[in-house]
């Protein structure tokens, strides 16, 4: 029998955007924050130069390790480390995270189906990465924004770690959060890299979630909603 359903977050309960809008939405961030730091006399490189490094910050490590939007954005805006307060830090990343966030709508089938979970004795968890690598605490309250914080019994993310999804760091800190074994567990999410072959390599079972059925090279265990999900479980009597 499984104990556990771990979620992912964007793509999964959440949408916030496609792969299409990527450049556009990092385009709103970086401005977000190039207009902070003009606000507070900060503002040293001009915007086609932020962008450019913007670009050639775009990426993730190899070996999944995170890299910290915090240092990305002193990158971008040659901004001196030793001059950076922790909260010209924060304030920076909340600046970025927020296009991020005004973008975002719940799926439909996301309460209905966390709160049968929830009555039926699972624990729930969320495991995600964060865009840019940005700090956990925005996407806490980002969770409970969206009313999911009261059914989820821990929220992970990369941060939280240091290690994004794929890597078994992850997937090993949530389970010894949940106290549960990875064969009691069963992973949802949208990315078949990051949320089905991640958690399976670590022994947890994991379902593709492929809402727009584009995802055709998965032809086990994928599931077009969440209803579909929760009805799978039912009929596997787990």
């Amino acid at each position: 029998m499984k104990r556990a359903i771990l979620f992912d977050l964007g793509g999964t309960l959440v949408h916030y955007f496609g792969r299409s809008e990527i450049r556009e939405v990092l385009g709103e961030a970086i401005g977000e924050v190039q207009e902070y730091l003009h606000q507070q006399g900060l503002l040293h490189v001009l915007a086609e130069e932020a962008w450019e490094r913007a670009i050639e910050e775009g990426h993730e490590a190899s070996d999944h390790r995170v890299r910290p939007l915090e240092q990305r954005l002193m990158h971008i805006f040659r901004l001196d480390e030793r001059a950076c307060s922790d909260a010209l830090l924060e304030a920076m990343c909340r600046c970025f995270v927020g296009p991020i966030f005004e973008r975002a709508r719940r799926y439909d089938d996301t309460l209905p189906i966390l709160q049968r979970l929830r009555s039926e004795g699972y624990e729930i968890a969320i495991v995600s990465n964060t865009a840019w690598g940005s700090p956990a605490e925005p996407w806490r309250e980002e969770i409970a924004r969206h009313g999911l914080d009261g059914l989820v019994d821990a929220a992970v993310f990369c941060r939280d770690v240091g290690w994004r999804k794929p890597a078994p760091q992850i997937f090993a800190y949530t389970l010894e959060k949940l106290g549960v074994g990875p064969e009691e567990c069963i992973f949802i999410g949208d990315d078949p890299r990051w949320d089905f072959l991640g958690p399976r390599s670590v022994g947890i079972a994991a379902v593709l979630l492929d809402r727009a059925g584009t995802l055709q090279d998965v032809t086990e265990d994928r599931v077009r909603d969440l209803y579909e999900f929760y009805d799978d479980l039912a009929v596997a009597g787990l």
